[in-house]
């Protein structure tokens, strides 16, 4: 009993100060409840904003209302692509890599080129700074020389662009999945501008767009939009996915914007067979090479097509600066063959149902000719044969010892990295193709032709 007193005496001052702590955390908890149960709840994002979306909001018991609320302008989770679509007072100053955007916190800075995992490629892109228009008075925004009514889409043409792969599957097509949603009315800026470049695909470039093509690294103008999007959608290599892209947008859209672009007049290839009364023998297609992956024996190939009924011809992918011509050629044809390479890219010029042959050479490359022209074929509706060279079909066995990693584990190379599997197998390597192995390969691409589309 003296010791309970004594503790009284002691602590009156520090069991004060608890109750009153007690009674605030139970307070706080209290007005807590209340405000959850009674009030708005308020959402908090960072960043710049973009399209509006509509949240639904509790006030009380009987009453809703909603707000808006503004999704971030820059789409940063791709694997190959960042996207940024901001719409307002955008302003573009030429000859310089700044974008001044509508009242935001923060600032973006991407590289307008979809192969952003690839040190290389980006190295050669210029990177874009997106800032707010507000600053202060010592830094005001820039004056606008001209003002646009359509919204604009920049992308850059450096990155790996003169290769016909990356020309199509960096550049146009990434451009196409995020411009032809506009029906033209859109205005391109490019940065990296090669001008070459920009005369090779200027066909393509104006039907997706009716506005002369704006090269702002050379221009002085501060140009004004609604609307800006800044980088390219990236979907997969040469290909869009439908369920992606706004419209349901597809490759054969794509294909069919070719087609009116290069004046192609055939949307399907030729079906042999059947109770045709006039027989039109198929057209096949031989890509040759001149430096690497070089059909040895072209000479046979092509004699011992015409032997099966094929009407031939041999020609070098494009790689010039008039790409018309060439993809006439190849649309005429009802079967392309070649070695992989950029030039089996012209396969987006090929008819519907026609017949690809993708000759793949030694050293374990089935991945990369599967991701890059295997699994295209499929979205542009033409059919795929491959034929694989063996070791005795490659030149490679004249240059290493029979039991050399380069023949024997073409693995070990591939850890070396790219450039090193690149210096073997893709610059080293020419190829001769059993002619008995691949009469049956040609064969099977005429029973293709039998079938419909």
């Amino acid at each position: 009993m003296k010791r309970w007193r004594s503790f009284i005496r002691q602590e009156p001052r520090k069991l004060g100060k608890g109750w009153i702590i007690a009674c605030m955390i139970l307070s706080l908890v209290v007005l807590s409840f209340l405000k959850t149960r009674f009030c708005p709840v308020i959402v908090n994002l960072q960043g710049p904003m973009k399209a509006n979306v509509k949240m639904l909001m509790v006030e009380d018991e009987d009453t809703e209302t909603e707000m808006e609320v503004k999704k971030p302008i820059c789409d940063v989770s791709g694997p190959r692509s960042d996207v940024c679509d901001i719409e307002g007072d955008i302003r573009v100053k030429g000859n310089c890599t700044t974008i001044s955007i509508p009242k935001s916190k923060g600032e973006w800075r991407i590289r307008p080129y979809p192969r952003k995992g690839d040190t290389v490629a980006m190295a050669r892109v210029s990177k874009l700074s997106l800032g707010s228009l507000h600053g202060d008075e010592h830094q005001p925004p820039p004056h606008c020389t001209q003002n646009h009514t359509v919204p604009a889409i920049i992308f850059s043409v450096g990155g790996f662009t003169g290769n016909l792969f990356h020309d199509f599957t960096d550049v146009l097509i990434p451009l196409f999945i995020t411009s032809h949603q506009f029906n033209g009315q859109v205005q391109f800026l490019v940065t990296d501008s090669k001008p070459w470049w920009l005369g090779k695909y200027h066909l393509i470039l104006k039907q997706l767009s009716k506005y002369e093509v704006i090269e702002i690294d050379h221009d002085e103008n501060v140009h004004c939009f609604p609307r800006l999007i800044a980088g390219t959608s990236f979907h997969k290599e040469l290909g869009i996915d439908p369920s992606k892209s706004t419209n349901g947008y597809s490759m054969l859209d794509f294909k069919e914007l070719l087609m009116k672009s290069f004046s192609l007049g055939r949307g399907t290839a030729v079906r042999i067979g059947g109770d045709q009364v006039d027989y039109k023998r198929p057209k096949l297609l031989i890509i040759s090479r001149k430096r690497s992956r070089v059909f040895v024996n072209e000479r046979g190939i092509v004699e011992m097509s015409k032997s099966l009924g094929y009407d031939v011809v041999v020609a070098e992918a494009n790689t010039g600066t008039d790409i018309s011509k060439f993809a006439r050629l190849v649309n005429s044809c009802d079967v392309m063959i070649g070695v992989h390479g950029a030039g089996l890219t012209n396969m987006v010029f090929l008819p519907q149902g026609a017949v690809l042959i993708q000759v793949i050479p030694l050293g374990g490359l089935e991945w990369l000719a599967r991701s890059s022209f295997k699994e295209p074929s499929i979205g542009m509706k033409v059919k795929y044969l491959e034929y694989k060279i063996q070791e005795e079909e490659s030149t490679l066995i004249e240059q290493y010892p029979h039991d050399h990693p380069v023949l024997k584990d073409p693995f070990s190379i591939h850890k070396q990295g790219w450039e090193a599997m690149k210096s073997v197998y893709l610059e080293k390597q020419n190829v001769k193709p059993h002619l008995g192995r691949l009469r049956n390969t040609l064969l099977e691409a005429l029973k293709l032709l039998h079938q419909s589309p």
